[in-house]
């Protein structure tokens, strides 16, 4: 059986920062003065796509070996957790995976997080097991629901999924939203160029005027295992000009402050896009997102090589206010900013895997 790919992490005997006592409702800056404001939440390393940016199938294959769902965070923690990070300013929650509707129970996840105070719920997911999952995760509280799609031509999708998956599913997984009462839904496509960059404006036709938003994504040197080079990068503002030369685009301004895609409306008023630019166009400065792993280490970057060990404090028997304390050091102790300075030798550093730690 093969091993898993080496992830670099630090802290096996639970080695957090120096923490000092922090009270509940004190907002948290880092190093640089960025507020904590978004947490994203992966509960499970494991998913039914092997997507070539994110698990390629030549190394997260049939036989490798999976975290053991005992050593999962549980329902309980990851909701004990989120609480906690509430109480020092996090305001959105996004539960990811690798898949995350291949947890057993997740909606039962969501119904503890709904009933959090001020949280915004939302989760990622491929989309293929919506149809029998969308009305029980909008019943449960879910308040949004992104769906990654890549192309919309079935030989491109079948590459970039490598599992054979036809498009009509994750299309079919986006009308079960839609009739659960999902609203604008947003449709993540990572951009390769010259694989399935020829399918940017296939989206764009598609979901032109239906309401729901394609975010057009820079493909990442995210983890050691996807191959990553710069010439398969396709900046942007290529992806705009596309678009406009059909259908003429107008920047709009953010949504909220920090918000990581960059977004252009239809000049005619038939809707809009989005496009997250990380390697071309860096926003590390306004990034306000922690990253909680399946496994319960705590990750201030996309790009990180070292997680914090939130698990060991959970099941050594913490309290609140040594896991309170313990987050709190961790995000100001924070200095990540990764995309502003990124080089051939920091995209070749080992780094941890999309899987574990979400998108």
């Amino acid at each position: 059986m093969p091993s898993r790919p080496t992830i670099p992490i630090i802290d096996q005997r639970n080695q957090l920062p120096h923490a000092e006592p922090v009270s509940p409702g004190r907002d948290l800056t880092d190093r640089h003065g960025r507020a904590l404001r978004d947490l994203r939440i992966s509960i499970t390393d494991r998913c039914n796509f092997r997507c070539i940016y994110c698990m390629p199938k030549g190394v997260f294959g049939k036989d490798y070996p999976f975290l053991k769902r005992k050593e999962l965070l549980n329902f309980e923690e990851i909701t004990r957790l989120a609480r906690i990070f509430s109480e020092h300013g996090v305001r959105k929650l996004r539960i990811t995976g690798g898949e995350p509707l291949l947890r057993r129970g997740v909606e039962h996840l969501i119904a503890a997080l709904a009933k959090l105070d001020g949280l915004e719920l939302t989760l990622t997911t491929n989309g293929v097991l919506l149809p029998r999952m969308a009305e029980r995760l909008r019943d449960a509280g879910l308040n949004r629901i992104t769906v990654s799609l890549d192309a919309l031509d079935e030989a491109t999708f079948r590459r970039m999924n490598d599992v054979d998956f036809p498009v009509a599913d994750v299309l079919s997984g986006i009308e079960a939203a839609e009739r659960a009462g999902f609203g604008q839904i947003k449709v993540n496509m990572v951009v390769k160029r010259g694989v399935n960059d020829h399918a940017i404006l296939d989206l764009a036709r598609h979901f032109r005027g239906s309401g729901h938003i394609v975010r057009y994504i820079e493909y990442m040197d995210v983890g050691s295992s996807n191959g990553w080079c710069m010439d398969e990068v396709l900046p942007s503002r290529a992806v705009v000009e596309r678009i406009s030369a059909e259908f003429p685009l107008e920047a709009a301004e953010a949504n909220y402050p920090g918000e990581v895609a960059q977004r252009w409306r239809y000049a005619d008023g038939q809707g809009e896009i989005g496009v997250i630019s990380s390697v071309t166009q860096a926003f590390c400065a306004t990034c306000t997102r922690l990253r909680l792993s399946t496994e319960g280490k705590l990750y201030t970057c996309l790009f990180a090589q070292q997680g914090h060990d939130l698990r060991g404090l959970l099941r050594g028997g913490a309290d609140d206010e040594r896991l309170r304390a313990a987050i709190g050091a961790v995000w100001h102790q924070r200095d990540d900013r990764y995309s502003e300075i990124r080089t051939a030798q920091t995209a070749a550093a080992r780094k941890i895997e999309m899987s574990y730690i979400g998108g």
